[in-house]
């Protein structure tokens, strides 16, 4: 991050630390990295897990989603905890898990080992999935808010691309993923390993930044509250900030609870739980992380080698860097909801024309899938198009509104619901692919991401209310 991406940034308050702002919310997407990197990693294990767990296809649907159904738990629950032990906390916890989850998944004997290793990893991915965007938003001023909490789908992407990478060079080096590289281990195994450097790393950032000055308040620590507020925005401006929070909280400044996201005169669940329930739910139902999962076997299955596939894995994942850096340039300009509604547009489209290139694959000599090369083309161009659309929209836009939408009341417990359900709708999509490409094939498949990617259109234009440039106090429930 550079003065020309926060141009003018500081220009309003002299006093205002720009440059710590930055360096702490860099610590927080690094977090998102290794969301990324544990997300991507088990793109080029398939075959290694396969190899040593003598696995069926249901076994492997299982390994590589296992993971989803600790994010689902790690996002529930570290949403609600961050409210009572802090932001960050929560992501120092994060880090540890990240660590042992990286050596155990490529220590694994077993399957049942390697499914408790990832579980782990799970509920880190899903805790620094919510709570890394959040402590951005509480810690950002509202005019650049949201280019820094764009940087955590960079960071994201950054670690998918990483692990392709990895994975690429190690499967490279070692003659395919099931090959024995250094100590006399297989190269998948290595390829998880791998990420135990960037969890190391966190686990040590975390421990020269601050707690997040709201979550100060909300826990009546007000003197703290200042202290930090003081060092990122001067002491004037700390001053201001401290009472608008304060007065944002005061009809009704008791422990966050979940009951809070009821509306209390109706008693029925409050409309910006379900837009961020609507916004969680539609980022996975469009597909995305089947490309992300299932990367490698999706371009084997219509006739490319492994080496092959996971090299377009790499270029995906700079397409997707590349996207991301779009929407980080335009999210504090155009807004959130056009970005989300224009990106919904395009995957439609594009996720249209996979689904018609892959409705004409057929089988060759050995049995496996394959496309015509003028079909074959469409396919990779289409995905890649695909992938840039969900990068410059729904891949940032939606933690960054998930991020800032609820109010400071029930921001936790918002962050809780709304990221179980990202998480719950991600493990039925990648658990259910498997089940899909054997049923209705690909073209089936696509085709109903391609449908949900339509729906969602209607879902931004009617539902979604834009949040560019109102301060986290302005936010209404």
């Amino acid at each position: 991050m550079n003065s020309v991406l926060l141009d003018g940034a500081a220009s309003a308050n002299s006093a205002e630390n720009t440059r710590l702002i930055v360096q702490i919310s860099c610590v927080a997407t690094l977090g998102g990295f290794l969301f990324g990197f544990d997300s991507g990693v088990i793109n080029g294990t398939v075959d290694g897990l396969k190899a040593a767990f003598h696995s069926s296809s249901t076994g492997v649907g299982f390994e590589v989603a296992s993971m989803l159904l600790g994010c689902a738990l790690g996002a529930f629950f570290a949403g609600r905890v961050s409210d009572y032990w802090g932001r960050r906390s929560v992501l120092i916890v994060s880090a540890l898990l990240f660590l042992l989850s990286a050596l155990g998944a490529g220590a694994a004997a077993t399957s049942a080992f390697f499914i408790v290793a990832r579980l782990t990893g799970g509920f880190a991915v899903g805790a620094a999935s919510v709570i890394a965007p959040a402590y951005i938003a509480e810690v950002a001023p509202a005019r650049y808010r949201g280019r820094l909490a764009t940087v955590q789908q960079i960071a994201i992407i950054s670690g998918l691309f990483a692990a392709f990478l990895s994975n690429y060079l190690l499967a490279r080096a070692a003659g395919s993923s099931t090959g024995t590289l250094w100590l006399g281990q297989d190269a998948w195994r290595w390829m998880f390993w791998m990420q135990a450097l960037p969890s190391s790393l966190f686990l040590v950032s975390l421990l020269f930044i601050p707690e997040s000055p709201r979550f100060l308040v909300v826990r009546k620590r007000d003197a703290e509250a200042a202290a930090v507020l003081t060092r990122l925005y001067g002491e004037s401006e700390a001053r201001a900030k401290l009472a608008d929070i304060g007065a944002s909280l005061a009809q009704d400044r008791h422990r966050p609870r979940l009951s809070d996201l009821l509306d209390k005169a109706s008693g029925r669940v409050r409309p910006i739980v379900w837009v961020g329930i609507g916004l969680a739910t539609f980022q996975q139902l469009v597909g995305i992380n089947v490309v992300f999962y299932y990367g490698a076997v999706l371009w084997q299955a219509v006739g490319f080698s492994e080496a092959d596939a996971l090299l377009i894995n790499v270029f995906s994942g700079a397409l997707s860097i590349a996207a991301c850096l779009v929407s980080l340039m335009l999210i504090d300009k155009v807004g959130r909801k056009p970005l989300l509604w224009i990106g919904s547009v395009g995957m439609a489209v594009t996720l249209s024309l996979v689904t018609w290139a892959f409705a004409h694959a057929g089988v060759d000599a050995e049995g496996k899938l394959a496309l015509p090369p003028a079909m074959g083309t469409l396919a990779l161009v289409a995905a890649n198009a695909y992938v840039a659309f969900f990068n410059m929209s729904w891949g940032p836009v939606m933690w960054v509104m998930l991020g800032e939408m609820f109010p400071n009341q029930i921001r936790g417990s918002g962050l809780a619901v709304a990221g179980a359900g990202q998480w719950t709708s991600n493990f039925l999509i990648t658990v259910t692919f498997p089940v899909l490409l054997t049923g209705i094939g690909l073209a089936g498949a696509y085709g109903l991401y391609a449908a949900a990617a339509a729906l969602s259109i209607v879902f931004v234009l009617k539902c979604v209310h834009e949040t560019r440039g109102k301060e986290l106090e302005h936010m209404e429930g």
